[in-house]
């Protein structure tokens, strides 16, 4: 089954090195970008999961996560930081997240695709 994967990155060159990561794991993906959380909200009705950079411009990728689970309580999310800080890590937990450091590898990202698709098919996605 093909996915539609939002990449929410203000960096265009971050947004690329998920996008080809992703595109290595499920090439029948389809992705789709935003660099802000504003412009992520108009994308959100045609997605299954959200992929977010946690420094962005505006709201961070824990605010835009918090507002995603109250929103979308189904949908997998994972904030995606060079900030390993226990704190950001734990706040992306708290906020129903999934944590994966960059630089991002695909095993890390692969782990996550795999968790969520358990989840989209566990509520009839």
């Amino acid at each position: 089954m093909s996915y539609r994967v939002l990449i929410v990155d203000d960096s265009k060159l971050a947004r690329m090195s998920v996008g080809k990561a992703l595109d290595a794991l499920h090439p029948d993906w389809v992705r789709v970008e935003a660099a802000n959380a504003d412009d992520a909200v108009a994308l959100l009705k045609d997605v299954d999961l959200v992929l977010l950079d946690f420094n962005m411009p505006g709201k961070d990728g824990l605010e835009f996560a918090g507002e995603l689970r109250g929103q979308y309580p189904d949908m997998p999310v994972a904030i995606i930081s060079a900030n390993h800080q226990v704190e950001i890590i734990n706040r992306a937990g708290a906020a129903g997240a999934a944590f994966l450091p960059k630089p991002l590898t695909a095993q890390a990202l692969g782990a996550f695709l795999d968790d969520a698709v358990g989840a989209l098919k566990s509520a009839g996605r």
